[in-house]
């Protein structure tokens, strides 16, 4: 009973530090011989409370690297209009974002094509730290064609939003085209921003958002640590 009693008051006292954000997503725990020595246990006790937040979600723990605080688990559906405001606050949760980079440059090859463009064409490119409920939760590279949108970068200094800034561009609508999901580790300066340790894989989506007519309108990439929901139309036979 009281190996029990140990184990859960150091699990409780982690969870709690967790929860109150004197830990964050990302931060490394303690190795098992400090948290011994803190809480005056043996090992195997701090084993056991440490399984047990991992079975909860609240850490995760690596061969050889340590244990760290988990990024509470925030799935994405994939669909055909994506709007990561609306879909942020429809979940009760409040969305902001922090522009990194926004600038006229000239394509590079892959995303020239993807727009359409020429090589070299000069496009918008703007770069955004996406953030919710205050911890950020993923890095979003837009591509736009800066002859199509040539007050762009003014445009969304001043609205704050892309689909507005689209919007009052004269594009009152547009919708996903291709997703293509893949994964990687982090870079130093993404692992940086998103606050998480290196050996946490990114889920990487680059996707083509087209108009109402159909002609390619972004050319996007998304980096996050979350999952990603897919959901199909119910058959016929269903």
């Amino acid at each position: 009973m009281m190996t029990q009693t140990l184990w859960r008051k150091i699990s409780q006292n982690i969870e709690r530090q967790i929860e109150e954000k004197e830990l964050s997503p990302g931060d490394k725990l303690p190795t098992e011989y400090e948290l011994s020595r803190q809480f005056m246990v043996n090992r195997h006790t701090v084993r056991r409370a440490l399984s047990y937040l991992q079975d909860k979600g609240f850490i995760e723990s690596t061969q050889g690297r340590g244990t760290y605080v988990r990024r509470p688990a925030r799935p994405m559906t994939l669909n055909r209009r994506p709007r990561f405001a609306e879909a942020v606050i429809s979940q009760g949760r409040i969305p902001s974002v922090r522009v990194l980079r926004l600038d006229i440059r000239s394509s590079e090859p892959h995303v020239a094509a993807e727009l359409g463009l020429a090589p070299g064409a000069p496009i918008v490119f703007l770069e955004r730290l996406r953030i919710v409920d205050d911890e950020p939760t993923g890095l979003s590279l837009h591509h736009f064609s800066a002859e199509r949108f040539p007050t762009f970068p003014e445009m969304y200094r001043a609205r704050g939003t892309i689909t507005q800034t689209l919007i009052d561009s004269g594009v009152p609508d547009y919708t996903r085209r291709r997703t293509s999901i893949s994964s990687r580790l982090s870079m130093p300066a993404e692992a940086e921003l998103l606050h998480v340790p290196r050996h946490i894989p990114l889920l990487i989506q680059r996707y083509l958002n087209v108009d109402g007519l159909g002609r390619p309108l972004e050319y996007g990439e998304s980096r996050g640590t979350g999952e990603v929901t897919v959901e199909f139309p119910p058959s016929p036979t269903d």
